[in-house]
């Protein structure tokens, strides 16, 4: 009998519900996403997540097992984001899902998001499996992970300072292309020279660490000379420069890191892995050094539920329950 999860994710602006068969194969995912909302104010406010989060999230639940078409007495277990994000939008989806295994009986299953952005990957390829390479990178995430198995991971190397996705939404911003800004950048770019403009690749000593608050502040201190001349920035090449500095620094490190743990197998997680340019240096990477690769469809690369009813897929099998008293973790690690 195939195991059927139900995975519900609220860490920041989309309230989404899955249902998901085995960890693999997807029966249905509900996002409602609250980022044209939030637009208005040039990036996300927790207060009005958090409540939006509470008018949408029964709505998504009942419309995913609707699309799923199953009952709750086929649902093995409920798999909830706990953390990190918002500590308050975490805790609608939380408390919708202790809510539910307390009524149906239904075991619970807490899951780290970023744990989840990883089993995207399952999603896209049901032959991917562990040990493998992953670069995480969010809005608030960067490193690169070994996964040695679904269950047991380990990092090789983080962030300092800055994560990528955080570095390419705060220029954004400056220069005029607002929120959700990585998309933005993305979008302009791709009319751009990523020649025009130049900056710095910072490298930490004796260590794969990412550091991002050098570059960004470069490239802060070259939009204020521009503009102190009386000239205007090309946004495109601007954005086609900075995206392709920092998308290179990214696929170094992991190139460093496939020397450095001698694994063949390498994929991509978290919001940023939507960026064309890192997934074109990425696949350039695997093809140039002969490397299995995987990258997650665009459809798994922003927060939904299916990847968290994946890896609570996972955590379930491998004999993982939370009690009703179960917290949201806002900086949980992993």
């Amino acid at each position: 009998m195939p195991i059927i999860t139900l995975g519900i994710e609220s860490s920041c602006d989309e309230t989404a519900c899955a249902v998901v068969e085995d960890g693999r194969i997807v029966r249905s995912s509900i996002i409602a996403s609250q980022a044209d909302f939030h637009s208005q104010y040039g990036g996300v406010v927790p207060e009005l997540a958090s409540r939006m989060h509470v008018e949408a999230i029964v709505p998504c639940i009942r419309e995913a097992m609707k699309q799923a078409q199953v009952d709750y007495s086929d649902i093995d277990a409920v798999c909830v984001t706990k953390g990190p994000g918002l500590v308050g939008a975490l805790l609608v989806g939380v408390s919708a899902a202790k809510a539910l295994c307390e009524v149906k009986g239904i075991p619970l299953v807490g899951v780290n998001h970023m744990a989840g952005h990883i089993a995207a990957n399952y999603l896209t390829d049901i032959t991917w499996e562990p040990p493998f390479l992953c670069l995480v990178v969010s809005g608030g995430h960067s490193e690169i992970l070994l996964v040695k198995d679904y269950c047991d991971m380990e990092y090789i190397c983080a962030t300092r300072d800055d994560a990528a996705g955080e570095a390419f939404d705060k220029i954004a911003r400056v220069i005029g292309l607002g929120y959700p800004g990585g998309p933005k950048l993305d979008a302009a770019s791709k009319s751009g020279d990523p020649n025009a403009y130049s900056f710095p690749a910072p490298k930490i000593s004796d260590s794969l660490d990412f550091s991002f608050s050098g570059i960004k502040t470069a490239a802060l201190n070259t939009i204020n000379q521009v503009r102190l001349k009386g000239e205007d920035v090309n946004v495109n090449d601007f954005a086609a420069s900075y995206q392709d500095a920092i998308c290179s620094i990214l696929c170094d490190r992991l190139w460093q890191a496939v020397k450095q743990t001698k694994m063949k197998k390498i994929c991509l997680a978290g919001g940023v892995s939507a960026n064309s340019c890192l997934r074109k240096k990425i696949n350039d990477l695997a093809s140039k050094r002969n490397l299995q690769v995987c990258l997650p469809k665009m459809t798994y690369c922003t927060d939904n539920a299916a990847m968290i009813a994946s890896a609570g897929y996972f955590d379930y099998m491998a004999g993982v329950r939370d009690t009703l008293d179960m917290n949201a973790y806002p900086s949980l690690e992993m």
